[in-house]
């Protein structure tokens, strides 16, 4: 992962027609005014306007946010997935399981993205070992009569930011073998062209890179869901996002979130800021931050009529950060995501960021409740 700036947007799902529609007005807030006995007149009246100025300012701050077009991929509540286990070398090795799809499916997610580091499984021809094709049918299928949607997320980014032509010849050959092979995939199987672009992958070259690869994937998969993620979206740019076909309603935007960088990786000693601790989050400042970007990206999602999917958010678990925070963190986001229509998937059930605890082998509860609030709870007054 890297740091993406103030914030980051990444397209999702395919669709019909979109509308977005945006009240100006929050909730309609009535109150009425009951004097108790010995009560003051003057002290009623009093007490009423305060509470009619409460409600103001309540109604003021809950209008209804900006919010990205409807997918229709069904995707809603996800998480990341097998990036970094063992099991792609030798399943016997690997941590995840069976067990975990049902854990999953029944905590309330209902997709899960598929970290894939492809490049390192082609044969100087380009060709994907066959091996390590049938792991990922495995997860595929398993995913699926769990319940669950998958979303093929090409995850070479660090390869890719070094070499942007060798880059878009590996992804080339990626896309033909695994568009094939998953064509008659129902829609609940997603592509992602490629995780965070970008080092050497300009907004032009992206834009080329993303018209090659959809004519690659749209010959043998014509209505498949597509995850693109775009510099554009990302660095809140609308002018340098790739220009997607218009007949092509099958296209999800994406971003990731990891905003403000000193407080979500404090201390990862894969960061910037390893040596930075005691960062907090969470004063109106920070969430009026959160409000706002999210605002922003929503429009611009609107604005080309495109599905949105926030791919990854989460805060580093290792350094020290109090779960608590995290959680709030955690919270607020996923929070925010839903109020403006867009699908997410947290990073990642297990490593770092885990949202699963494999020594205890049982979920990091906070983490989970703050992502699926507990049954009863309103999870938009509860978490926002």
């Amino acid at each position: 992962m890297e740091q993406l700036g103030s914030s980051s947007l990444h397209p999702v799902a395919d669709g019909a027609a979109y509308v977005i529609t945006s009240k100006s007005d929050g909730a309609e807030v009535r109150g009425r005014s009951v004097a108790a006995p010995g009560l003051v007149r003057r002290g009623a009246w009093v007490l009423t306007a305060v509470l009619l100025t409460l409600a103001t300012a309540s109604s003021e701050t809950q209008r209804a946010p900006p919010r990205a077009p409807s997918g229709v991929t069904g995707f809603h509540r996800g998480v990341n997935i097998l990036g970094y286990d063992r099991y792609w070398d030798d399943p016997s090795r690997g941590s995840f399981r069976v067990s975990d799809f049902v854990e999953i499916r029944r905590a309330g997610f209902d997709f899960v993205r598929v970290n894939l580091f492809v490049f390192r499984h082609l044969d100087p021809s380009g060709k994907i070992d066959e091996k390590w094709l049938k792991r990922l049918d495995w997860v595929v299928g398993t995913a699926g009569r769990n319940g669950l949607g998958v979303i093929l997320d090409e995850h070479d980014s660090g390869e890719c930011a070094k070499d942007s032509l060798l880059c878009m010849v590996k992804l080339s050959r990626v896309w033909q073998q695994l568009a094939l092979r998953y064509a008659r995939e129902p829609r609940s199987v997603a592509f992602e062209l490629l995780n965070e672009p970008g080092g050497k992958i300009d907004a032009a070259a992206w834009n080329r890179m993303v018209a090659e690869l959809l004519r690659t994937i749209r010959a043998s998969n014509p209505v498949r869901p597509v995850v693109v993620d775009s510099l554009g979206v990302r660095k809140m740019r609308p002018g340098d996002m790739a220009p997607l076909p218009a007949d092509d309603r099958n296209i999800v935007l994406t971003f990731h979130y990891y905003s403000p960088y000193r407080f979500t990786h404090q201390g990862a000693k894969f960061g910037k800021v390893r040596d930075v601790h005691g960062v907090t989050w969470g004063d109106s400042a920070d969430r009026q931050t959160l409000h706002e970007d999210f605002d922003r990206l929503a429009r611009l999602a609107a604005a080309v009529q495109r599905p949105m999917l926030l791919g990854e958010f989460g805060v580093y678990d290792k350094s020290g950060t109090p779960v608590e925070l995290r959680a709030a963190w955690v919270g607020a986001v996923a929070c925010e995501a839903e109020r403006h229509n867009f699908s997410w998937s947290y990073w990642q059930f297990q490593g770092d960021f885990a949202l699963w605890d494999e020594a205890a082998d049982a979920w990091v509860q906070p983490i989970k409740d703050a992502l699926l609030p507990p049954r009863g709870a309103n999870s938009v007054d509860r978490r926002c």
